[in-house]
């Protein structure tokens, strides 16, 4: 069978992942959550007013932002980890996802004073979540491209950058309960690059590894 032949069919098998992989990649997030728990734990650990926190609004909403940018991430991954997939649905959850931030920043600014938006945006840790971002999301990462290994991206450099995306954002969710800055503001600028950092990271190591 030539070359073309072969990406054809591996084409039309696209749209359902060989349960092998699925079950793998499943595992390898699983895992992710886990090894992100142990580390955060470690490292930071929650904020002594974390359960007073949860009756505040802004609070509770870092998470909500976090995991819909994880479930869009797994969604993109999943697609991405086979040749010519569509990937419109998991484009178009995390197009809400960003959505969403976005109508938390406007809500934001309608509530606060003008006066406060750039002390809420700059916050008092943004170098830390820049830090701990990412190395939270370092194993994750690493276990998210070894399960990608089993599959045939189209572009290993997408499938890590989503490899990257899943990562970051499961290192935001458990960073988000250490963070004292529940800002939508902060949120979306100092978590938005803290996850691009990864997702750029993924996107360099997967267009290496992720070659077939």
């Amino acid at each position: 069978m030539r070359t073309d032949q072969l990406i054809g069919a591996l084409a039309q098998d696209a749209a359902t992942p060989p349960v092998r992989l699925t079950r793998a990649l499943a595992l390898a997030t699983l895992a992710s959550v886990v090894v992100a728990g142990v580390v955060f734990m470690i490292e930071l650990g929650p904020r002594p007013d974390v359960i007073a926190s949860l009756g505040t609004l802004r609070f509770p909403f870092k998470f909500v932002v976090t995991t819909a940018f994880a479930a869009a991430a797994a969604a993109l991954v999943l697609r991405l980890s086979r040749p010519a997939a569509a990937t419109g649905p998991a484009k178009a959850a995390l197009g809400a996802a960003l959505t969403l931030l976005a109508l938390g920043v406007a809500a934001e600014l309608n509530m606060t004073p003008e006066a406060s938006w750039a002390t809420r945006l700059i916050g008092r840790n943004a170098m830390t979540c820049l830090t701990y971002v990412p190395l939270i999301a370092a194993a994750p990462l690493g276990l998210l491209l070894v399960a990608l290994r089993r599959g045939a991206p189209s572009s290993p450099a997408a499938a890590g950058a989503a490899a990257g995306l899943l990562a970051g954002a499961i290192a935001a969710t458990f960073y988000a309960a250490h963070c004292p800055d529940d800002s939508p503001l902060f949120v979306a600028v100092w978590y938005s690059i803290a996850i691009a950092i990864v997702a750029g990271v993924g996107a360099v190591l997967g267009r290496r590894l992720l070659r077939w």
